[in-house]
């Protein structure tokens, strides 16, 4: 009898609702020691080097504005002049089926067909993929990733903003040559500004890629580390801490997204009632806005969308707004008279960032994507990706196309699956049409894994079609494998480009590329620039 229940007992527990989506990434821990085959990827140099390498081999086919054919010393024009601005929109999880969907969605919702019908960005000149595996994993996580395509080098799961050499949730402090500076870090030290716009926590994983260093992507708060790292030494500063207290997060001109109980005590509750977390007795938020009054700078803390559009005119010189007290609703289940939209954040943050003439660095996430497809929530997910198309087109109708280059790409895929033989214009939230060789119907959208799993009745699979809330945003779409979390995807990512040197972004290249080749674009960072082509990477 034991042995028989096993198997229920397992999917029950495996098929529970997360109560926290930190928890989404749980699994991803292991003990195990990562497997490397090729020492070199953990020498601090060496995705700087691939990324260099990269470079060159575009100014000899010449896809860099300016350049002769083959003329890696800028043509007879003597060199093209870097972009000012640069945007690099972020989908996370944003898999190419997600896209395929969310512009059929997108048209069927306009009343039309569907298929025919582009994203913003997929109008975009420019079209290239990156490959996304971390260095000890197949298949990355937001961390690693946003390592890769913020800070220039792939990292080992669960870590951000530092080397491979790190392992994950190594409470030991971090070496100087074990932490990797940003692309944001790269700007501000070239008189330019930056800032970061998300829907999720400001700390998450692919925020925090901007500003922090953290052997642990769930450190978030010190009540995080407390609980992972020992008593008696020194711990690491949290991901919070760091966004307030240390370079390049306190210099930012704007932070935007989720997350206020991450910056509060655990004796406080914000303006929503949520408590705080922090086991220091710090309140964040007062320590941001201490350092910009001793900085004699125009400053303002915003927590609902009234008060941020009250500074759309004339925003101040540092914006700080924390729109929930984890990540901020999805866009379907939101409240849209206090909760901004992405797109309304992406305004604000641009109208700010633009005042600086020597120009700008801006991150934006779409975040949530990412935890639709976690919880086989794709009506969620899709329609989160195109909020961030939305947020895209608000880019493109601000920036001027001569000097401002914008990206958007994924930091990962999802196993969302896009299949069947469903007619033209057929709903893509719905059924396919026919049925299975077993005589029931199945949905145009699945999963390969996820807490959509359903058992098997009597040897039956169930018609999920039939479920009370079939077709509602929350329902979960059908998976084959029953996980309490989907599990992310290891395909390439696609990347989108609009600006000058925008033909670098084309081609099949390690993601860790990315920021290489922005910072070039843009004629700052650490490594060669278009407008000084001589110049070695460091």
């Amino acid at each position: 009898m034991a042995r028989a229940l096993l198997p229920v007992l397992l999917y029950i527990l495996t098929t529970l609702q997360l109560s926290d989506q930190k928890e989404y990434h749980e699994a991803l821990r292991s003990a195990a020691p990562p497997i490397s085959r090729n020492a070199a990827e953990r020498h601090p140099d060496y995705w700087a080097e691939e990324a260099r390498r990269g470079i060159e081999a575009r100014l000899r086919r010449g896809d860099v504005d300016g350049a002769a054919d083959g003329g890696a010393d800028g043509g007879a024009d003597g060199g093209a002049a870097g972009v000012r601005n640069v945007v690099l929109f972020l989908g996370d999880g944003m898999s190419g089926a997600t896209l395929a969907a969310a512009r059929a969605l997108l048209g069927q919702r306009r009343g039309l067909t569907g298929e025919e019908t582009q994203l913003s960005f997929e109008k975009f000149p420019t079209v290239g993929l990156a490959k996304t595996y971390c260095v000890d994993a197949q298949v990355a996580d937001s961390a690693c990733a946003a390592t890769a395509y913020l800070c220039g080098h792939k990292a080992n799961l669960g870590t951000v903003g530092v080397t491979s050499h790190v392992r994950r949730a190594d409470c030991a402090p971090l070496a100087p040559n074990e932490t990797v500076d940003s692309i944001a870090a790269w700007a501000l030290n070239d008189g330019r500004d930056a800032g970061i716009v998300t829907t999720t926590r400001v700390t998450h994983a692919s925020p925090a890629g901007a500003f922090a260093h953290a052997a642990e992507r769930d450190w978030e708060s010190d009540a995080d580390v407390a609980a992972a790292c020992a008593a008696g030494g020194a711990r690491p500063a949290d991901i919070a801490y760091q966004l307030v207290h240390s370079f390049p997060g306190n210099r930012f001109k704007v932070i935007l997204g989720g997350g206020r109980s991450e910056f509060l005590p655990n004796n406080m509750t914000d303006e929503e009632g949520t408590k705080g977390k922090r086991l220091d007795g710090r309140n964040l938020i007062e320590d941001w806005m201490n350092d910009k009054a001793a900085r004699n700078v125009i400053h303002r803390y915003v927590w609902n969308r009234e008060q941020l559009l009250r500074l759309s005119l004339s925003p101040p010189e540092y914006v700080l707004g924390l729109f929930g007290g984890s990540h901020m609703q999805y866009n379907l289940l939101s409240d849209p008279t206090t909760q901004p939209s992405l797109a309304d954040m992406t305004e604000i943050a641009l109208r700010s960032l633009i005042r600086n003439s020597k120009g700008f660095f801006l991150f934006v996430e779409g975040g949530r994507i990412d935890h639709g497809h976690h919880e086989n929530m794709a009506s969620l997910a899709l329609d989160e990706t195109i909020q961030l198309s939305e947020a895209v087109q608000r880019a493109v109708d601000l920036l001027p196309p001569a000097d401002s280059l914008l990206v958007v790409t994924a930091d990962h895929s999802h196993t969302m699956s896009y299949s069947g033989y469903a007619r033209r214009g057929s709903a893509v939230l719905g059924r396919a049409d026919g049925a299975g060789a077993d005589r029931v119907p199945y949905t145009t959208l699945s999963y390969a894994n996820g807490p959509g799993a359903r058992p098997a009745a009597g040897g039956q699979r169930v018609d999920v079609t039939a479920d009370d809330d079939f077709g509602g945003a929350q329902w979960r779409f059908p998976a084959l494998v029953p996980l309490g979390s989907a599990a992310h995807g290891g395909e390439d990512v696609a990347v989108f480009a609009r600006g000058p040197h925008q033909r670098l972004l084309s081609g099949l290249y390690e993601q860790s590329q990315l920021p290489h080749l922005m910072a070039f674009a843009g004629c700052f960072g650490p490594g060669p620039r278009a407008c000084n082509r001589t110049q070695p990477c460091s």
